[in-house]
């Protein structure tokens, strides 16, 4: 017999990833702009790299909007409190969540304990990821090349699979891909391909699960200021222009992006699945 154990890369930590986000200048406008009305009241979801940037956005507004949030992250402890402290201001509830979505055990363990926690799971976003920029494809090390995909597409699988027992209809998944995998990204080659896999992942699911009332859609940012460029994810030259070549001229804020995860994630998407939104700034792609 064959063993089907998965084979795990340890995270790679020369660039600084997966970064603080209380070190970056300017501060990232993460808060919810808006009032809530409710439409995930009731609700339980997980969000994946809920500790900074585009995964807190969505986790407070998701608690804005009634959903109690387990915020998984890899090891940003001190950013991890800061997303689950917004979220008890909102009056819900926050589970913190430590470890390396990677391996599949890990994923195991965050639905058991969701399901422990709260009894039921709703929603789940699937925002985890990390890039590592190269101009040369010979400079992607191996390790490099399975760890980026280990991280941004095969924890999506193992998610979904430890998930896919307590996801009743009604229940929604939402994955984030980039406008990298619809125009391409010179400096980030293995990254650019992990989100061509989560576009066909995010369509091929929801083709799979819309039989049973599960929605599964997908969310295309464009350069967003998050820890993700500055810690490492982006070379010098290019992070001194970051967000410039959008129409808008300027990068994107996380709560920029939050709303339309939300829309995917509650009634107001009901008729959406196999789809992707792109806040991207005014940058038009096939989507």
């Amino acid at each position: 017999m064959t063993d089907n154990a998965a084979t795990i890369i340890s995270p790679i930590h020369e660039d600084g990833l997966p970064g603080h986000e209380h070190g970056l200048q300017p501060q990232p406008e993460w808060q919810p702009r808006f009032a809530g009305a409710g439409r995930l009241k009731g609700k339980v979801a997980i969000v994946t790299g809920a500790d900074s940037g585009i995964g807190r956005a969505v986790a407070v507004l998701f608690a804005r909007e009634g959903a109690k949030v387990a915020i998984a992250y890899l090891c940003e402890h001190d950013d991890a409190r800061v997303t689950a402290e917004a979220i008890e201001q909102e009056g819900s509830e926050a589970l913190l969540f430590p470890g390396d979505l990677g391996d599949p055990e890990t994923g195991k363990v965050l639905v058991a304990k969701v399901i422990e926690r709260w009894g039921r799971l709703d929603v789940l976003i699937n925002n985890a990821g990390e890039q590592h920029p190269d101009k040369d494809i010979r400079d992607i090390t191996a390790e490099q090349l399975q760890r980026t995909f280990q991280t941004n597409i095969f924890s999506m699988f193992y998610l979904v699979q430890a998930a896919r027992p307590h996801l009743k209809s009604g229940a929604a998944i939402v994955n984030c891909t980039s406008v990298t995998m619809y125009q391409g990204e010179p400096e980030l080659l293995d990254y650019s391909s992990t989100k061509g896999a989560i576009t066909a992942f995010t369509r091929s699911l929801s083709e799979n699960l819309v039989k049973d009332g599960i929605r599964v859609n997908a969310v295309a940012p464009g350069p967003i200021w998050t820890p993700l460029n500055p810690s490492g994810g982006a070379s010098p030259e290019k992070l001194a222009t970051f967000g410039e070549k959008t129409p808008m001229g300027r990068p994107g804020q996380p709560n920029e992006v939050a709303p339309a995860f939300l829309f995917l994630a509650c009634e107001d998407g009901s008729y959406m699945s196999g789809q992707v939104l792109h806040p991207n700034g005014g940058t038009i792609v096939n989507g």
